[in-house]
């Protein structure tokens, strides 16, 4: 399947249907206070670029996005939020895209540290091989998220 990644507003029906349908996912994972997500007012904010996954219809199939914390701990982070691909087309490799996309972004923005939180459990599973397959490898807790049983933190180097 042919598969676009662009840059686009998170207020459009098709992203926040996207966004919507991993919150369903999410909400059975882990109790409602370690969920962190974005709303979508959150994703329009100036320091977080969205990047969608187009099929060859042009309909959305997935999103991804890359939040600009700036320096923190002497370093330029981001951070990777709101991953999900339509159920319909897993498999087809448009996660790797969506990283490959907001990675190329970060290295452009001048981010030197990529992080990221995820849950945990088989319900995640696929997010975390994801991840590990892209370079990124488990750390301990990141910006300011509580240490807790319902999340594992990953990060991922761009600079030597």
């Amino acid at each position: 399947m042919a598969v676009s990644i662009a840059i686009e507003s998170p207020l459009q029906d098709e992203v926040k249907t996207l966004v919507e349908a991993l919150d369903a996912h999410l909400a059975p994972l882990a109790p409602a206070e370690f969920n962190f997500g974005l709303d979508i007012d959150e994703m329009a904010a100036s320091d977080t670029t969205v990047f969608v996954a187009r099929n060859g219809d042009g309909l959305a199939v997935g999103v991804g996005a890359l939040k600009d914390i700036g320096l923190f701990q002497s370093q330029h982070l981001g951070e990777i939020k709101r991953m999900y691909t339509d159920p319909a087309v897993r498999g087809q490799r448009i996660g790797v895209k969506l990283l490959d996309a907001i990675e190329t972004r970060a290295r452009a923005l001048g981010i030197e540290r990529l992080v990221l939180e995820t849950g945990v459990g088989e319900g995640l599973a696929a997010a975390v091989r994801l991840y590990q397959n892209h370079g990124f490898t488990e750390c301990g807790v990141v910006l300011d998220y509580p240490e807790s049983d319902y999340s594992r933190f990953f990060e991922k180097k761009l600079s030597a």
